[in-house]
């Protein structure tokens, strides 16, 4: 199956990097991450190890219409957290930051603003598009994820639903899908935000 991808590329920041997600990154991930950070993922690595970190990566790889990352810490070069380009669609020029995880200890710093202000430039400001930039980034998550609602209504993102009884999890419950979003129209005010935040 040919994967319908954004070109494969680098973004470095301040503070963090981002590069395409490798195999050689699964000792890492197993490193920075536990069973718990993937707990409210419909993906999870499982029975958690070195192999089912690599196996993760795998299925993000092969995924069509994704281009996954491993978030590094600029400075010491630790990966410390993971993010994809998902659900890319070039025929309306619009794609889904999402299956991201950082390191427990990595929370709440500025490393998650950074790493979203370096994908959502690249979206909005670059051709990643044949026929240009991306108009709308879309951002979903777990109704019970908490945290990352208020991560992404931080970024200024649009709350525009949530969609009920969406997905069946891997212990068979039941996901809510809240979904937020962000278009081109927004993106100037949402880019002042995060670099206010940032420095």
């Amino acid at each position: 199956m040919v994967a319908i991808q954004i070109d494969p590329v680098t973004l470095v920041g301040t503070h963090v990097r981002l590069e395409p997600a490798s195999l050689g990154h699964a000792q890492g991930m197993f490193e920075a991450a536990n069973p718990d950070t993937f707990r409210l993922f419909t993906r999870q690595p499982t029975p958690w190890s070195v192999d089912a970190c690599r196996d993760y990566i795998q299925y993000l790889i092969d995924e069509p219409k994704t281009l996954p990352f491993s978030l590094f810490d600029a400075t010491t070069n630790e990966l410390i957290g993971g993010t994809s380009y998902c659900d890319i669609r070039p025929a309306h020029r619009g794609l889904e930051i999402g299956w991201t995880w950082i390191a427990p200890s990595r929370r709440g710093t500025v490393v998650n603003p950074e790493m979203k202000l370096l994908l959502l430039q690249h979206a909005f400001e670059t051709d990643v598009f044949p026929t240009g930039p991306a108009i709308r980034v879309m951002l979903k998550t777990h109704h019970e994820n908490t945290h990352s609602q208020a991560a992404i209504s931080k970024l200024g993102a649009t709350y525009e639903g949530t969609l009920r009884q969406h997905v069946i999890m891997p212990d068979g419950s039941f996901r809510d899908t809240v979904v937020y979003s962000i278009t081109d129209l927004e993106w100037n005010n949402t880019r002042a935000a995060l670099l206010a935040r940032i420095t």
